[in-house]
């Protein structure tokens, strides 16, 4: 089971070629998740004009989802608590709630930010992880 990062499912959306195949695949023939903190995270980028997505609406999105049998996680208590715990690698709140996420549900995170693959706490899919996500 995964766990899509804000930029995986952005450029999943749009079909963009920074998803490597074997990501698709995975996407294809797995269960995915994704966290509510991702349409949050959308919505902030999107109200100061710095992210274009392929749809105007969070609504939109989700019915994305829902067709596409991605599996949005409420953002729980617990995974806040644990964020309390995780290691000060990376201070983005947004990644960090996704880490927590696949801390406490055992999903592995699908990612190019090598910060969230610097993590013990979680396993990451990518090719060519980088640093500068």
């Amino acid at each position: 089971m995964y766990l899509l990062d804000t930029c995986a499912f952005i450029w999943a959306l749009k079909d963009d070629s920074k998803l490597p195949e074997k990501v698709k695949e995975v996407m294809a023939n797995n269960k995915i998740y994704l966290s509510q903190a991702t349409f949050w995270e959308i919505a902030i980028k999107q109200s100061i004009h710095k992210l274009d997505v392929i749809t105007e609406t969070l609504f939109e999105l989700q019915e994305i989802c829902d067709n596409s049998d991605i599996t949005i996680l409420p953002i729980e208590t617990a995974y806040m608590e644990r964020i309390k715990t995780l290691p000060l690698i990376h201070l983005d709140p947004f990644d960090r709630i996704i880490i927590a996420t696949a801390a406490l549900e055992n999903l592995t995170v699908i990612t190019a930010d090598a910060k969230i693959a610097k993590y013990e706490e979680v396993k990451c899919l990518w090719e060519d992880i980088k640093e500068d996500q």
